[in-house]
């Protein structure tokens, strides 16, 4: 039987032989070489990696190197996938890393050829962002126990990602001289090593000063701890934990777990926001969007609830 489900094809990537000597020298060589010329965030660091090694593997139960490999045979290993359940996004950004890898194997001398140069990129289906309703976000928010110093915290960190429209990444990274109380502003690092700086609007500087006042001191001691959000042993929640902590408030206030995800109250900051009139430049500027056309899908969430409340309510919807 396939594996469908990512524990299970990390099951069988385990499974598989190791990764050939030179195989994992070329693919340490060129992470190297991506991270100092283009300042890659580890995360997708981590992806390329995953997706070389797992492609190289491949190739050393067949007789073949990563290297080495021709448009055939990537044309193989991409049906192969397809045949395990893999998504087509997941084989979109496989493609991704591919291409970055081949042309810095051209551009070392190592290869004469690009094989990935005619790939065509699995078409993605294009997904609306799913936003929880204002009500839903404010039993949300006041899901957490307010009388612990963790809580508290889970607030000002739920009211926070809410407010500002933070990346889970951005959100559990955030230094303590991050925040600027006085003025009112977040300095968030996103993607890309990109800087910006997010409006904290009253009620998420509210509850951050109250988290600075009676929670972190308790949570830090004596300690002198940069990260702006700390558990009990000093250290910033994973973006892993917080998704946890996520689903288990969407429990506490009525709301499916199963529909929700840190991400989830990002699109419901941009899809809120849009639809009190916001401008569309200025959301592209709050969500740290490098492109207006990726802001624009949250029209399409805009324009799809109008249809919705048509539907329901025009006589003849």
């Amino acid at each position: 039987m396939s594996p469908h489900t990512p524990a299970e094809r990390r099951t069988v990537a385990m499974a598989l032989p190791a990764l050939p000597q030179a195989d994992a020298t070329a693919v340490n060589a060129f992470l190297d070489a991506i991270w100092a010329e283009n300042g890659l965030a580890q995360q997708t660091l981590d992806s390329y990696r995953r997706d070389l090694e797992l492609l190289a593997r491949w190739r050393d139960g067949r007789g073949g190197g990563l290297v080495a490999a021709d448009r055939a045979a990537l044309f193989d290993y991409l049906a192969w996938r397809a045949k395990q359940g893999y998504s087509p996004r997941s084989n979109a950004r496989l493609l991704s890393a591919l291409r970055a890898f081949y042309a810095w194997c051209v551009r070392r001398g190592t290869r004469s050829d690009d094989p990935t140069a005619l790939l065509e990129p699995p078409k993605l289906p294009r997904s609306l962002p799913k936003a929880l309703a204002e009500s839903q976000i404010e039993a949300l928010l006041a899901a957490p126990d307010i009388a612990q110093p963790l809580g508290l915290r889970d607030r000002a960190m739920l009211e926070l990602m809410y407010a500002a429209g933070l990346r889970v990444s951005e959100l559990v990274n955030l230094p303590s001289t991050g925040v600027n109380l006085r003025q009112g502003v977040l300095r968030v690092m996103g993607k890309g090593s990109k800087e910006r700086l997010v409006p904290l609007g009253e009620e998420a500087q509210h509850w951050l000063e109250r988290y600075l006042a009676n929670a972190r001191p308790l949570l830090a001691g004596k300690r002198a701890l940069a990260p702006l959000f700390i558990g009990t042993t000093g250290e910033a929640p994973t973006r892993q934990q917080f998704w946890l902590l996520v689903k288990r408030y969407a429990a506490v206030a009525g709301v499916d777990p199963d529909k929700i995800s840190p991400h989830g109250l990002r699109h419901s900051f941009a899809t809120h926001l849009l639809n009190h009139g916001a401008d569309l430049r200025a959301l592209q500027m709050l969500l740290g969007h490098s492109s207006l056309s990726t802001t624009q899908i949250y029209t399409l969430v805009a324009r799809e609830q109008l249809k919705q409340l048509h539907a329901k309510h025009h006589p003849r919807g």
